[in-house]
């Protein structure tokens, strides 16, 4: 295994040998998920969207280390491969309406989206997803709860 395997995961869509993560799969794999899949699997967030500290939903993910990170800002295919998970995200997003609700589960995944794309793509990215998700809630009449649209805010300003 790779000295970096969050690196090899992302960077893996474009590789002979793709990085995979703890359930065996590859990017490619998790960016191939229809709706469906993306709502109901929860263990392949982590992946796609590394943090710095550990996961409370899914013991055993991968925690990004500081070298780590810095590799992953270095490499364009990780990057490509995060860009990709990114857009795989957004149209979630904005094709369905279940999140759309005071309290669900999406919520963490923003938040963790927009800290992992802040840290490794930058806070333009992350500006970006976070206008189009909190336009997209203002759309559909305010449902979220303000803590978490505070934790969305406070993920943009840890940038």
């Amino acid at each position: 295994m790779s000295q970096y395997p969050i690196l090899a995961f992302l960077a893996g869509a474009g590789r002979d040998d793709p990085g995979r993560d703890g359930a065996g799969r590859t990017l490619r794999d998790i960016l191939a998920f229809d709706d469906a899949h993306i709502e109901g699997v929860h263990d392949y967030i982590q992946w796609c969207f590394p943090l710095h500290e550990a996961s409370l939903a899914v013991p055993g993910a991968p925690v990004l280390s500081r070298a780590e990170a810095e590799a992953i800002r270095n490499d364009p295919a990780a990057l490509s491969g995060l860009r990709a998970a990114l857009g795989r995200m957004t149209r979630f997003y904005a094709e369905t309406e279940g999140w759309l609700r005071s309290h669900d589960h999406n919520h963490l995944r923003i938040t963790r989206i927009l800290s992992a794309v802040s840290d490794l793509l930058g806070p333009e990215a992350a500006a970006e997803f976070h206008a189009f998700v909190t336009a997209r809630n203002a759309g559909a009449g305010a449902p979220v709860n303000g803590p978490s649209l505070r934790y969305w805010d406070n993920a943009l300003r840890r940038a």
